[in-house]
């Protein structure tokens, strides 16, 4: 394996947990939010948004030809869409709200907030190990080339 190719992973690595965070920090901003948009005159909650991430897939002759070079066969992640929680947005009762339907009720984002700091965490625990990758393979580039010296 290219040991330069571990930057290019995590760093693609970094990327997409950034991005992960930057969508669940939306969604936690949101979780209160009943006017995102307008649809005919009514107004439409927010919708949760999630990150899909897939791994980098080289086509079979870049793979083939970095085997053959001695080289990894891993690119790292990419992110391929944000898309919306099809979960049902939760009805709240409060005839006040002026958002409240015919009945009541306002309908809420599908954002739950414990779930969203778990998801939180997870993306920033994954980005600290990334970062520590990163440094760990500098720390053994700098090592060989201090070996390369003596």
């Amino acid at each position: 394996m290219n040991i330069s190719n571990s930057f290019g992973i995590s760093a693609s690595a970094l990327t997409a947990q950034r991005l992960r965070m930057d969508v669940i920090s939306s969604n936690i901003a949101n979780a209160e939010t009943t006017r995102a948009s307008m649809s005919n005159g009514v107004a439409v909650p927010y919708k949760r948004k999630m990150v899909v991430l897939e791994p980098n897939k080289p086509s079979f002759s870049t793979m083939l030809q970095n085997q053959m070079r001695g080289g990894g066969s891993g690119d790292g992640v990419r992110v391929t869409e944000i898309r919306e929680d099809q979960s049902p947005l939760k009805p709240v009762y409060d005839p006040t709200h002026p958002d409240a339907n015919a009945d009541g009720y306002v309908f809420m984002p599908n954002v739950d907030v414990a779930k969203e700091m778990v998801d939180m965490i997870s993306a920033s625990r994954a980005y600290e190990a990334n970062v520590t990758a990163l440094n760990s393979t500098k720390a053994m580039i700098s090592k060989a080339m201090e070996i390369g010296k003596g």
